[in-house]
């Protein structure tokens, strides 16, 4: 067993869907019961992001990702290598509280 897949959970993987999108700008708005990410691509030559892929998850659910992507996060950095941010680029921060 992968150690990534849990016991009793069968994950089917459509074809089109394990093409993926490219994505280089993640927008994430919440209300009190969920939390919306917005997946987009901001490409040179193109006037706006569009928008890729949205995903609705509950609060319990997106804190389950923060600890899973700060320890897949932790691992890739062991192996390859320490992830730097250029300091020059600024925060985008598009984050909003839902009505």
């Amino acid at each position: 067993m992968s150690e990534n897949k849990q016991p009793g959970i069968d994950v089917e993987l459509d074809a089109q869907i394990a093409e993926g999108h490219y994505s280089n700008l993640a927008i994430i708005s919440h209300s009190t019961s969920e939390f919306i990410i917005d997946f987009a691509a901001i490409l040179p030559g193109l006037p706006k992001a569009k928008v890729k892929s949205r995903i609705i998850l509950t609060p319990e659910h997106a804190k389950r990702l923060l600890y899973s992507l700060e320890e897949n996060i932790s691992r890739y950095e062991t192996n390859v290598g320490r992830i730097d941010i250029a300091q020059h680029q600024p925060r985008i921060d598009f984050g909003q509280k839902l009505n």
